[in-house]
């Protein structure tokens, strides 16, 4: 009995062996991961799979009297009369007349690749004259043409406006754009735009980014599925590809395979400044030589808070004008209250300003300088008040950039000096011009 146990545990264990040494093979026959590149697909189009542009001019009616005045767009009153003639209503005779209920439009749509007749597109409207908005109006047929000249779609269908625009007599409030909107499937594809995808015996790859080396890796990918050299990079922006003999039969297919193909994307170094915006982009492949970094401003901040000067009470003040006592109008002088060693005007037994007996004359025409006063004496008056402060930011200082620094280190180094986007574009411009940055400056 002992020895039956033994040979069945020799055995179990034997089978666990097996099993973890399978186990393992396939652990080590799995591929480890790869670094993930681009497709294909979000970096390059094939040459003749492209939209078409359409454009028209229609008219949008129903409006409440938000739209052209006719006085202000000929252009709208002519063509309602055109409309109207084609109807058969003659308003010529008419004489003048006016509405507000109808807009002169642009509209625009986009026609997609292989658009087959019969399909529909969405299309957008937009006003041409005074119209204040397009709430609640609806599109006439209007044709569609395309950079030929040939009518490729009719628009037609009642115009979804997203902003409004509320006014009163005081107050007005606009949100959105009322005076555009789009019309979903406002369009009927009447032309097809000719192209035979399936019998082309060559494919071209445009890429959306030009460049050499992603070009290359892309035909390598190309030449790798088909098997054969295949593909070959005319130029940093087009790929020529002859299609192989088996995969003339299913050309979609092999465009299909194509666009799931990943490619490791390569551009050139680039530092995108935005002015207007202080904005600063730059690529992962920036890198700069050694160069040593100070950055520094002169700020003179100056300040104004004028102040009141109020006198004091009982101060010698200006003297009344004329018809008061202490003023003479016949002479035109006037009498200076009498000052005591207080500094307080004088005063006899019943309270009266005891005047000097001297008189002056009075300034100028005798014209109060101040309400109810003539000249002199203490006023209430705006006394400037200047403040001056200079920021030399003599804590700044002098930072090194070593040779090949990533764009991660160039960052945190200016960072650390304190540098905010606008003096950024000054220091990135002024490395430039040091030779010390190797990359693309292109300011928009």
């Amino acid at each position: 009995m002992i020895r039956t146990a033994s040979n069945r545990f020799r055995r179990k264990a034997a089978k666990l062996a097996v099993s973890l040494v399978a186990a393992c093979a396939i652990l080590v026959a799995q591929p480890g991961p790869t670094l993930a590149g681009s497709r294909i697909k979000d970096v390059a189009d094939f040459e003749g799979i492209r939209e078409n542009m359409l454009i028209g001019y229609g008219l949008v009616v129903g409006l409440d009297g938000t739209g052209d005045s006719l006085t202000n767009a000929p252009f709208t009153k002519q063509s309602l009369q055109a409309m109207l003639e084609r109807l058969g209503v003659n308003i010529r005779d008419a004489g003048n007349f006016t509405t507000k209920n109808i807009a002169a439009v642009m509209v625009t749509a986009t026609l997609p690749p292989f658009a087959r007749h019969g399909s529909r597109i969405d299309v957008t409207v937009s006003t041409l004259g005074d119209a204040k908005s397009l709430q609640g109006g609806t599109l006439m047929v209007t044709p569609l043409l395309g950079a030929d000249g040939e009518v490729y779609a009719v628009g037609q269908g009642a115009v979804a406006v997203s902003g409004f625009k509320a006014q009163g007599a005081a107050a007005q409030i606009t949100r959105g754009v009322p005076t555009a909107g789009r019309i979903a499937n406002g369009a009927i594809v009447e032309r097809e735009v000719g192209f035979e995808l399936a019998s082309l015996p060559v494919l071209r790859l445009a890429l959306k980014n030009p460049d050499l080396t992603t070009a290359r890796r892309i035909s390598q990918a190309v030449s790798t599925l088909a098997g054969v050299p295949t593909a070959r990079a005319l130029d940093p922006t087009t790929v020529h590809i002859d299609v192989p003999q088996r995969w003339r039969a299913d050309l979609i297919g092999f465009m299909t395979e194509i666009e799931q193909l990943q490619v490791e994307t390569d551009q050139v170094a680039r530092v995108v400044i935005d002015e207007r915006s202080g904005t600063i982009v730059m690529g992962p492949n920036v890198r700069i030589d050694t160069v040593a970094i100070a950055q520094g401003q002169l700020t003179i901040r100056v300040t104004e808070t004028p102040q009141v000067s109020q006198p004091n009470p009982f101060a010698p003040g200006g003297v009344a004008v004329p018809g008061i006592a202490g003023t003479s109008a016949a002479t035109g002088t006037v009498q200076v209250p009498r000052i005591g060693p207080d500094g307080q005007p004088v005063r006899d037994a019943q309270g009266n300003v005891v005047f000097d007996p001297v008189t002056q004359a009075v300034p100028g025409t005798g014209t109060p300088t101040v309400a109810g006063q003539v000249g002199g004496g203490a006023q209430t008056v705006v006394v400037p008040r200047t403040d001056i402060q200079i920021d030399e930011q003599v804590d700044r200082r002098l930072a090194v950039m070593q040779r090949g620094v990533s764009l991660r280190e160039l960052v945190d180094g200016l960072n650390a000096l304190g540098v905010g986007p606008r003096d950024m574009i000054t220091i990135l411009q002024a490395i430039k011009a040091a030779g010390a940055l190797q990359a693309e400056i292109q300011v928009m």
